[in-house]
């Protein structure tokens, strides 16, 4: 049995033997499933994510298709919704046109959603999880983060070892498999979890992260997709080590709010907590008039105001919104809702300001209102909120100057500063 050197703590993921020194195989069962890490046994911030989900599920149902590719998807879409792993090494991937999937594996067995069985197997998995700790942040039907924190008393074992027996009761009672990030933060977590797919389970460690993340694209950070990618590339910026080298104000002042998300993600720094999801389906503000209201131009400063609030409670709450809503009531108490999709989420101000007044725009035909709303839905993380704007160039100027805004606030109060909009309206509403 070969001894592996610097020997670090770990355990076997099949039988959870402690391992007393490096070595290949595990000594009580033989299995080469072993995990070592300095930090394993003072991490406790996981990210948990079922493999290749829906299409587990159906070769679950239907052992004739175990080795064969299968994708999920087609109807209406005509696209791919997942496929499993023996697809992906033709190159099919989520999101893909059903043609163009079918070109790249032609032999593939595609599969209608069936949405009712990939629920209950989701709450499942997520009961699994609530039955270690509290701390469940569902993420999609398919993943979530888990705070283990505290949990080593309950369990009479450390964090790591109950992940590891998670992954083995999914396996046994659902009959899918997990993979398993453990870190120190939100962001790492997810990176480790997609590591070793499927069935994987790894680690990254405080000492570790500026190093790990180094050598990895600038893809690997949240919220870096294919249209900011080809800008930051633009810029002659392809890795995370080149983005460590920058300074945070430089990134605000190319990419705004994304620029300080880029500088702290790319040093492992994520000070976000894992916490209960927010019950509420939405975040508004609302407000109702003491004398009715037509113009446009009296209404504009109202709507900034509600959507400053409705922004900063996403912003405290760690949340964003991808469907803004704009609510009215007319003078004779009849209702008049508006929504429109981003193409992102948002957390904005900015965003969700222009958003509703574009919709308002068309509200305001002379008619009295006595109550103006604003609000988002489809809540989401915000880990992918809003990206850089190609076609509005001005954009990421004035989220960078949101910024500053929200930290004069923060320091000075609500009052200390105001935009145009709002700089000398002193209408009060009740």
């Amino acid at each position: 049995m070969t001894v592996v050197p610097n020997h670090k703590p770990g355990f076997c993921r099949d039988c959870f033997a402690e391992q007393k020194a490096e070595v290949r195989r595990c000594r009580a069962c033989g299995s080469p499933r072993l995990v070592y890490h300095r930090e394993l046994h003072d991490l406790t911030l996981a990210h948990i994510d079922c493999d290749a989900f829906y299409a587990t599920i159906e070769k679950r149902d239907d052992p004739s298709l175990v080795d064969k590719p299968v994708i999920i998807g087609g109807g209406k879409r005509g696209v791919v919704s997942t496929a499993c792993y023996i697809a992906r090494i033709s190159g099919v991937r989520s999101a893909m046109p059903m043609f163009k999937a079918l070109e790249l594996c032609p032999d593939a067995v595609v599969i209608k959603p069936n949405m009712e069985k990939y629920v209950t197997a989701g709450r499942q998995v997520r009961q699994m999880m609530m039955d270690l700790t509290p701390l469940v942040q569902p993420i999609s039907i398919d993943e979530a983060f888990l705070e283990l924190a505290g949990t080593q008393r309950l369990h009479h074992d450390q964090p790591s070892h109950i992940l590891a027996k998670l992954a083995k009761r999914v396996e046994s009672e659902i009959g899918i498999s997990i993979s398993v990030g453990l870190s120190y933060c939100k962001f790492l977590a997810k990176v480790a979890s997609d590591l070793e797919k499927p069935r994987g389970f790894s680690v990254i460690g405080r000492a570790e992260a500026v190093e790990f993340l180094a050598t990895r694209p600038v893809t690997t950070i949240w919220g870096v997709g294919r249209a900011f990618d080809a800008t930051l590339e633009a810029d002659g910026i392809r890795t995370i080590g080149q983005l460590q080298a920058m300074n945070e104000a430089d990134l605000m002042r190319r990419y705004g709010t994304m620029g300080q998300r880029l500088y702290r993600l790319s040093r492992g720094i994520d000070d976000r907590e894992v916490h209960l999801n927010d019950p509420a389906k939405s975040v508004s503000a609302e407000t109702t008039f003491f004398d009715d209201i037509s113009r446009h131009d009296d209404l504009v400063p109202i709507m900034r105001r509600l959507s400053e609030k409705v922004s900063k409670r996403l912003k405290s709450e760690d949340l964003a919104g991808q469907t803004v809503v704009l609510k009215l009531k007319t003078a004779d108490f009849k209702s008049r809702t508006r929504n429109k999709r981003l193409e992102d989420p948002t957390q904005l101000a900015d965003r969700i300001f222009r958003t509703g007044i574009s919709m308002l725009e068309r509200e305001t035909d002379g008619t009295k209102f006595r109550l103006l709303g604003i609000g988002v839905t489809d809540l989401t993380d915000p880990a992918r909120a809003d990206p850089p704007d190609l076609v509005d160039v001005q954009a990421g100027r004035r989220a960078a100057a949101e910024a500053a805004m929200d930290k004069l606030r923060e320091k000075f109060g609500a009052a200390a500063v105001e935009t145009g909009y709002t700089f000398g309206d002193k209408r009060r509403d009740r």
